[in-house]
């Protein structure tokens, strides 16, 4: 039996439990993973107040997508999955499988191998439990289904979240010039210690202050994990031909398509998961490439805002639904 946590009705923070549960062995195709360190995600609030894309099918259910570890016991190998992984490897797990069908809310937990990073020796659980979802996440949308390049200017809203920050590491490793969006001043200052070009209050003419910084011609691409109704203001701020990105709802309000209400401009509207690139080995061995290759060269690194225990895994969902929260929250089990 292993400490996991599980939640028995839809709500909020307070409906998840730490029980005692069975793991299981490994089927085929997957490992048994001893849990160190756990990466909290918003994917898993969303999950759990069933508001995520994808709604809870039983009841009890487990939480959890990202985490680093040490494999315990692996299964039979199906095709390229589990070959490769060994008893007492380090690894990372990335978010690539229903929040239906696996979560790594424990101490111990069954995950599919096709998820697994190794973990370099140089890298902590802390760390590589905080890493991949943001930096695949921000490289799947913006370097391998855009096309960033150099000169490029890109707008990242919610830009303090981990997502936010990888985004930001991630256009000026590739020439880009990333513009911040946030809901506050307060984050201003360590916004542009993070390498942001300008940083800009959300409540402000985003759009206007777009135009003037790239003399009039817009963002090649808008990053947004908000959505929402203020989705029409930030389109303003795309370059003719440019992208806006759609990966996250934090608003929770519908989001309208703004094409008409703006003229009808040559304007890509487009949703994005990771799930695009971790699903996809050829784009997940690309990404891990260029995520290892970014931490190798000390251009990506984790920004972690928190630590929890396990024991406080209800504090650490509040304080990521806060909005307080500057970077990653981890959550521990040792």
């Amino acid at each position: 039996m292993t400490r996991t946590v599980r939640f028995h009705e839809i709500g909020g923070p307070e409906v998840m439990r730490l029980e005692d549960v069975d793991p299981g062995e490994p089927g085929p195709g997957e490992v048994l993973l001893r849990v160190e360190a756990i990466g909290v995600n918003r994917a898993e609030a969303l999950f759990r107040g069933g508001h995520y894309i994808e709604p809870v099918k039983d009841l009890p259910a487990r939480l959890g997508a990202e985490a680093a570890g040490v494999i315990e016991a692996v299964g039979p190998p199906v095709g390229p999955h589990a070959a490769g992984f060994a008893a007492g490897q380090a690894v990372s797990v990335v978010p690539a499988f229903s929040a239906n069908d696996y979560g790594v809310y424990a101490e111990r937990a069954i995950v599919p191998a096709a998820a697994l990073v190794h973990r370099p020796a140089d890298v902590d659980a802390i760390s590589g439990a905080a890493v991949w979802m943001p930096y695949v996440t921000a490289y799947g949308a913006l370097v391998e289904v855009g096309g960033l390049r150099a000169g490029d200017t890109v707008v990242i809203n919610a830009a303090s979240s981990s997502v936010g920050l990888a985004a930001i590491h991630t256009a000026l490793r590739v020439g880009a010039v990333p513009v911040a969006v946030t809901r506050t001043g307060a984050k201003r200052e360590r916004l542009i210690e993070e390498g942001a070009a300008e940083v800009i209050v959300s409540e402000q003419d985003v759009a206007g202050r777009v135009l003037e910084l790239t003399a009039g011609r817009g963002a090649e691409y808008v990053f947004d994990a908000v959505a929402g109704p203020g989705v029409t203001d930030l389109a303003r701020a795309a370059a003719p031909g440019g992208t806006h990105f759609l990966y996250g709802a934090l608003s929770g309000l519908p989001t309208p398509y703004p094409g008409f209400d703006l003229g009808m401009p040559a304007l890509n509207l487009r949703t994005y998961t990771m799930m695009e690139t971790t699903r996809d080995p050829r784009r997940l061995a690309r990404a891990i490439a260029f995520v290892g290759a970014g931490l190798r060269a000390g251009a990506f690194r984790p920004v972690v805002d928190r630590v929890f225990p396990l024991e406080e895994i209800v504090a650490a969902h509040r304080h990521m639904e806060s909005g307080t929260r500057f970077g990653k929250i981890v959550v521990t089990t040792g």
